[in-house]
């Protein structure tokens, strides 16, 4: 009886262990095909979503966007009567922290330490009429938004007609602006450095707020300057001042990142077209349609 006892006891014993294999290979089995299938999703998921939405998951909602502009530069950023920063492209720059759920932070900045602003830190882009012709390799770009021309403005009772009424007259120029910049640049530039030589005096202001009274008050004869601009600042003061036919150069705006700085460059990329695709830029365009020409937006053309 007690050989048949153990018997039993060691047949119970082997089944138990039996039983507990079987559990333990199948629980295995059911976690590798999980894992498997979890693999396979994942990787399904990301071949479809890929490019664009990886660059928006990357977005960190929550974030600040500091963005530095020239707060006397209408209609692209400037303070307002009531104080406010207001301007087409804080409102394009606002349009995309909202994309995001970002916090805009609107930074005046002195446009000839935009650069110290950028490298420093303080600001995460210039994005304020900001030209990128001419400095492609200096800044990491967004694709171009806006076509833009430089110009010369002058009293309406100047007298001064074309170019070369220019001769031995004095002249405004926003300090480190691509107004300046056509009127020195050496490169493939020979008519407008002949007409910045026959000019008694071509000076250097801060903003163009100060060139303006300059031209009011005869200081100066008169101003170069972004189309833009001069279309603003005419409308707001009067008929009292015209702009020449003539053009200086031909340029296009884009937003300007610290060089090297391609993942919030992508990021806001991104945004912009999401925002051409919404119509949420065509509602920007007609807000400002008084100073920012519709056919001039040439983001994504």
């Amino acid at each position: 009886m007690k050989n048949i006892k153990s018997l039993l006891a060691l047949i119970l014993a082997l089944v138990l262990v039996l039983s507990l294999a079987a559990c333990g290979g199948k629980s295995g089995d059911n976690s590798g095909a999980d894992a498997d299938t979890s693999d396979a999703n994942n990787t399904t998921d990301t071949a479809e979503d890929g490019g664009a939405s990886d660059v928006a998951d990357n977005a960190q909602e929550g974030r600040t966007f500091t963005v530095g502009f020239d707060a006397e530069f209408p209609p692209y950023g400037y303070m307002d009567d009531n104080g406010e920063y207001i301007g087409f492209d804080l409102d394009l720059a606002e349009a995309v922290c909202n994309y995001y759920g970002w916090t805009l932070v609107k930074q005046p900045i002195n446009w000839d330490s935009k650069d110290m602003e950028l490298n420093g830190g303080t600001i995460d882009c210039i994005w304020n009429g900001f030209t990128m012709t001419g400095r492609e390799s200096e800044y990491t770009w967004t694709d171009p938004y806006i076509d833009n021309s430089q110009v010369i403005v002058v009293r309406a009772d100047s007298g001064i007609t074309t170019f070369a009424d220019l001769a031995g007259k004095t002249v405004d120029v926003q300090a480190d602006s691509s107004a300046l910049a056509a009127l020195t640049d050496e490169e493939d530039n020979a008519d407008n450095l002949a007409l910045a030589a026959s000019f008694a005096s071509l000076q250097q202001v801060g903003d163009y707020n100060t060139a303006f009274l300059d031209l009011e008050s005869k200081a100066v004869d008169a101003i170069a300057m972004d189309v833009g601009v001069a279309n603003y600042e005419i409308a707001s003061r009067g008929e009292g001042y015209v702009i020449l036919e003539q053009e200086l150069s031909t340029e296009q705006y884009a937003v300007g990142f610290k060089l090297g700085n391609t993942e919030l460059r992508d990021q806001v990329q991104t945004a912009l077209e999401a925002l051409v695709a919404d119509g949420t830029v065509d509602t920007i365009l007609n807000k400002w349609a008084d100073q920012v020409s519709a056919d001039s937006f040439c983001f994504g053309k």
